[in-house]
């Protein structure tokens, strides 16, 4: 698998762009977030994401779909956001949190039976901008190693997955702490599924 260095903060265009022709291929790319290492695909491939989700074994109707957007505006294409929820959001985006949301119907047909998203926007630019050159957002899902060592480390998290991704963007050394899950479903009523990097104030 090829491993690709992106600093954040001083992005290669070049490596950017062939990540994202990795993901417009069909592709799964393990890339950094603000919390773990994530594998990602692009959320409106239908095959990619049954993929993703075999490679995680997932079963969409019964786990929790997660999707990194680059920003709050392409967020709002994908998921069903009332003003008392985008109040809410926008004290944390972008940040380590993952809030559920009601799912649009520009989302695949594998989001159709589970009718809630979780959205992501890290607080990581090279997360965000895969996002934004893509131009819709990628479907995501924390890497899984027993070893909380090299769950951190690009290197440790390619050989893992070789195979199964096809690139891995190494944007140095990440949390081994995940998002803080959020339900916003009903937005006066935010409740907390799991805690996480982020400190969420009800």
């Amino acid at each position: 698998m090829q491993v690709l260095t992106i600093y954040s903060g001083s992005i290669n265009e070049r490596h950017l762009t062939q990540a994202v022709e990795e993901l417009r291929a069909g592709n799964i790319v393990i890339y950094p977030t603000d919390t773990v290492y994530a594998l990602g695909c692009d959320a409106l491939n239908q095959r990619a994401i049954e993929r993703l989700c075999r490679i995680k074994g997932l079963n969409p109707d019964k786990n929790r779909l997660s999707i990194v957007c680059a920003d709050l505006s392409q967020a709002s294409e994908y998921a069903r956001i009332d003003n008392t929820a985008y109040r809410i959001i926008k004290d944390y985006l972008p940040g380590p949190y993952t809030f559920v949301l009601p799912a649009s119907t520009r989302l695949p047909k594998v989001f159709k039976g589970r009718k809630t998203v979780g959205v992501r926007v890290p607080d990581n630019d090279i997360a965000r901008a895969l996002a934004a050159e893509l131009g819709n957002p990628i479907l995501t899902s924390s890497v899984a190693i027993d070893d909380d060592e090299d769950i951190c480390v690009a290197e440790a998290v390619a050989m893992h997955y070789d195979g199964a991704a096809s690139l891995t963007i190494d944007g140095g050394r990440c949390s081994a702490v995940p998002s803080t899950v959020v339900d916003l479903t009903e937005a006066s009523g935010p409740e907390v599924l799991r805690q996480g990097a982020g400190e969420f104030i009800l």
